[in-house]
């Protein structure tokens, strides 16, 4: 298996099942997210095709009065 540029072994069997996804929906994210005990600085939505990611970092804006904005392609975030 290949993640983050380098190759694993696998150690298990691999299994797909189109019928379920384990990725919460934006509704499930933006209740976890309130559970934050403060807001963070930045909030980079980085998930999805370019349209839902904006459409998410909008929705955190909106009803969280967080910054947030979808990470591009290749964005280097500096602390």
């Amino acid at each position: 298996m290949k993640a983050h540029g380098r190759y694993f072994p696998v150690r298990a069997e691999i299994l797909g099942l189109d019928e379920f996804s384990c990725h919460a929906d934006a509704d499930q994210l933006l209740n976890w997210l309130r559970t934050a005990p403060a807001a963070p600085r930045n909030c980079y939505t980085v998930h999805g095709e370019p349209d839902a990611a904006a459409t998410l970092a909008d929705r955190i804006v909106g009803e969280l009065d967080w910054y947030a904005v979808a990470a591009r392609n290749g964005e280097v975030v500096r602390a």
